[in-house]
């Protein structure tokens, strides 16, 4: 083998050395960045996924304060509004009944005067 052969030889060696350590270098870089990619996006899936989450928390402790706040409301607006029917309707029975009473009362005492009245007119005759 001359010089020049080996000289071939030692330098292809050497070449593919070279670039078995660059493709390892290469490979790694790749590999972190890939990794370092990678857990981004999944932090900003994770990320995404909580903001979900959080608002839909959010949403449904405000809908039940908006749900317990409107139930209250409504029962108020019930029970103001059932008392006043209730109100009307023993006001006007009362009304009804105190009528009643009143002209029953006041037949029999005319009733009563009638009666008297006749007896006074036998009686002066």
């Amino acid at each position: 083998m001359t010089h020049s052969d080996h000289q071939f030889q030692t330098d292809r060696q050497t070449d593919r050395q070279t670039d078995r350590q660059t493709d390892s270098k290469t490979d790694r870089q790749t590999d972190r960045q890939t990794d370092r990619q990678t857990d981004m996006q999944k932090d900003i899936q994770t990320d995404r996924q909580t903001d979900r989450q959080t608002d839909r928390q959010a949403d449904r402790q405000t809908d039940r304060q908006t749900d317990r706040q409107t139930d209250r409301q409504t029962d108020r607006q019930t029970d103001r509004q059932t008392d006043r029917q209730t109100d009307r309707q023993t006001d006007r029975q009362t009304d009804r009944q105190t009528d009643r009473q009143t002209d029953r009362q006041t037949n029999l005492d005319n009733f009563k005067a009638k009666i008297e009245s006749g007896a006074r007119a036998s009686e002066s005759k």
